[in-house]
């Protein structure tokens, strides 16, 4: 049940279906020059999608924006602060509880680790304060990562090379322009730079190269049958 296609009255009828709703975190941050900024919200809205489509689910319109460090510096990436991330996530959830929904599953497609910290710290709160909620965290990456090995390649592929390069030319196409280079990051252990594309001059960390139109179809499939399962798993959950 894509929730920004919904009526008011499909709604209600909704919630005599599932009271969990998926709600999906994306990016607007560079991936190399030849990815969408949009590739990280690409990502978890469409898989939010298929599994909508296989088990009874809320699927809320995606949060654009994220906080992106490491990119800060590369042209076309709009981070906010944590702070912000953290409110928008919590104010959200609230709205959506309100509405009647008591699991609430955020999606990330973008897994920095400053993102996806501060979105577990704000669900902690959440947690804290609803004593009739589940609330889950995860990322793509989490839910896929031991079974999706096989299909990949490159060692250590995270950011616009084989496997995001590979998801884009499946979903959409499109929107890949060219193939980019083979790159990994080379920034100094423990020190804080300014200017951080200094040390991650074209945005890749992968080989974009190896990327397939098939590698994408197979990993999208693979990542929406475990969050599928998750699903299932979650709200069944008893603490």
């Amino acid at each position: 049940m894509i929730i920004e296609e919904m009526t008011m009255k499909e709604f209600e009828e909704g919630l005599k279906r599932t009271r969990t709703v998926l709600i999906p975190f994306g990016s607007v941050e560079e991936h190399g020059y030849h990815l969408p900024l949009s590739t990280d919200t690409i990502q978890a809205y469409e898989v939010g999608k298929a599994a909508a489509i296989l088990v009874p689910l809320f699927l809320a319109p995606p949060v654009h924006y994220g906080c992106c460090r490491s990119t800060a510096c590369h042209p076309g990436t709009v981070s906010i602060s944590t702070s912000t991330l953290q409110c928008l996530m919590k104010d959200i959830v609230k709205s959506f509880h309100k509405n009647g929904l008591r699991n609430f599953i955020i999606l990330t497609g973008h897994a920095g680790g400053t993102h996806t910290m501060a979105l577990l710290d704000a669900g902690e709160e959440l947690l804290a304060e609803y004593g009739d909620t589940r609330i889950a965290v995860i990322t793509e990456y989490d839910l896929a990562y031991e079974e999706g090995k096989g299909l990949i390649e490159t060692e250590g592929d995270a950011h616009a090379g084989e496997i995001e390069t590979s998801r884009i030319l499946h979903l959409k196409p499109h929107l890949v322009k060219g193939s980019g280079k083979r790159e990994f990051p080379q920034f100094p252990k423990g020190i804080l730079v300014r200017d951080k594309r200094k040390y991650w001059k074209d945005g890749v960390w992968g080989d974009p190269g190896k990327a397939t139109a098939d590698k994408g179809r197979l990993i999208q499939e693979l990542v929406v049958s475990k969050l599928v399962q998750f699903v299932k798993i979650f709200e069944q959950f008893q603490e």
